[in-house]
């Protein structure tokens, strides 16, 4: 939601580009309205320039452009020095005042409804805790538009009688739409993480609500992960498996299901794994906008066990996000979610 309001406000992706653009397209005007003097109508036509500035940028933005298409006009009409010249100085003028105050009150508007739906996203998603049941935890989410807080991967932990209960997912499809499936997935999963004694009943249960309310082709994928003394229990729907790298261990484990399923919506039938984890383990679960970046000659991101093994959890998140980044460009089409997990000793 938030992306959309801040394109409106200013916060484009190419400012320089747009703001360049209008200054050349005034200055052009300025210079053909004093070459073509008897036609110093043309001179009105720099007003465009606070327009299009207050259609995108912010006030500050526009008071400058206008600013800057004043000038332009006072220039020109000294040079051809007609009465009709002194005229559009005067409705350039105009223009540009009205121009500043479209943009300030737009701004403000604009800014206090990200406010609120920044909160609202930041609801949808709630930080995991540094520890919870015995097992440390670490989170980075970053949206593939920068200005977005929250796309189609969804995540949240509930602190059960049986141990912490991890979900991890990615809902089919982008924007808006997402972010609603997200939140309908985090709702149900809130709601029977808690009164589901066995996982793969949790699996089949979510699914079976979530069902009737997806469209023919829409799915969930998700991980569900109970921790419990020395192992983690994962019940796959769909999803790309985690990553062990045991301690010690030069090399990451992928910890695949026997059988693959199915993810939710499509009445998958899941079986549970029993990973052995103990102190010292660190298990990543992560989506898709990892493992299927491309860097420009095509190549998949490949995970790098030397990076999850920095000193705590938060530097290793960070360090395989550089690494992504850079194996990008800084250009990621997907979103990424990481969940790094480590039992506390």
């Amino acid at each position: 939601m938030s992306v959309l309001l801040r394109r409106a406000t200013g916060a484009i992706g190419r400012p320089s580009v747009w703001l360049g653009t209008i200054l050349v397209l005034d200055a052009a005007i300025a210079v053909t309205g004093i070459f073509v003097g008897h036609s110093s109508g043309l001179l009105g036509l720099l007003a465009a320039g606070p327009l299009l500035a207050c259609a995108r940028g912010n006030g500050r933005v526009t008071a400058l452009v206008a600013a800057y298409a004043i000038a332009l006009c006072a220039i020109a009409a000294a040079i051809t020095g007609t009465t009709v010249a002194g005229y559009r100085l005067f409705m350039v003028i105009g223009t540009g005042v009205v121009a500043v105050i479209v943009a300030v009150i737009r701004g403000r508007r604009e800014s206090a409804l990200i406010r609120i739906n920044d909160q609202v996203q930041r609801a949808i998603l709630r930080p995991l805790p540094a520890e919870s049941g015995g097992i440390a935890f670490a989170c980075h989410y970053q949206s593939a538009t920068k200005q977005a807080l929250v796309g189609g991967d969804l995540y949240d932990l509930a602190l059960t009688a049986r141990g912490p209960r991890l979900i991890i997912g990615d809902v089919k499809g982008k924007g808006l739409e997402a972010v609603g499936r997200c939140a309908a997935v985090l709702a149900i999963f809130r709601e029977l993480a808690f009164a589901e004694l066995d996982l793969v009943q949790l699996a089949e249960a979510m699914d079976a609500r979530l069902a009737p309310d997806l469209e023919l082709e829409d799915f969930v994928t998700v991980i569900l992960a109970e921790f419990a003394p020395g192992e983690v229990r994962l019940v796959n729907c769909g999803h790309h498996p985690p990553a062990l790298l045991a301690s010690g261990a030069a090399e990451l484990q992928f910890m695949a299901p026997d059988r693959p399923e199915p993810p939710l919506g499509l009445q998958p039938r899941p079986a549970r794994q029993d990973v052995t984890l103990k102190p010292g383990d660190r298990l990543l679960f992560y989506t898709d906008g990892l493992v299927e970046a491309r860097d420009r000659a095509g190549r998949f991101f490949g995970l790098d066990a030397a990076a999850l093994a920095e000193p705590d959890l938060d530097a290793a998140v960070r360090r395989v996000v550089a690494l992504l980044l850079e194996h990008a460009g800084d250009k990621l089409a997907d979103d990424v979610l990481l969940i790094l997990s480590e039992p506390v000793m």
